[in-house]
């Protein structure tokens, strides 16, 4: 995938987010598309516990976006929302008969990319 420097300053990342990221992609699917406003607001109602890592990020996003690229806030749309699969914390748990069961803690990485809805590139 080719990416130019600009829509590059126009993302942000939050890395190992101690949630499921199936939870998380439910959360996103939701804001993929949406202007930046739109985005907020979803995000402030919607009653899933990711949403608050989602909006993090997607802040940081808006932030990079107008330092970098000089962007204003109302002019930005959320064009890519993903998440990946972290790290999985393995943590065991005592059973009957002495065994064990395992336990997996997953994480998340979030990556949230936002454009110009001036511009005439996607």
């Amino acid at each position: 995938m080719i990416t130019t420097k600009n829509s590059r300053s126009n993302q942000a990342v939050g890395k190992y987010i101690r949630m499921s990221p199936i939870k998380i992609q439910r959360v996103l699917r939701q804001i993929s598309g949406c202007t930046y406003e739109e985005a907020l607001i979803l995000l402030k109602f919607l009653p899933y516990r990711a949403c608050q890592p989602v909006s993090k990020v997607l802040k940081s996003a808006a932030a990079n976006a107008m330092n970098n690229a000089k962007i204003a806030k109302e002019n930005l749309i959320v064009s890519q929302a993903i998440v990946g699969r972290g790290a999985i914390l393995k943590r065991a748990r005592p059973r009957a008969k002495g065994r064990i069961f395992q336990v997996l803690k997953y994480t998340s990485h979030i990556r949230i990319t936002l454009r110009d809805k001036t511009s005439k590139n996607i």
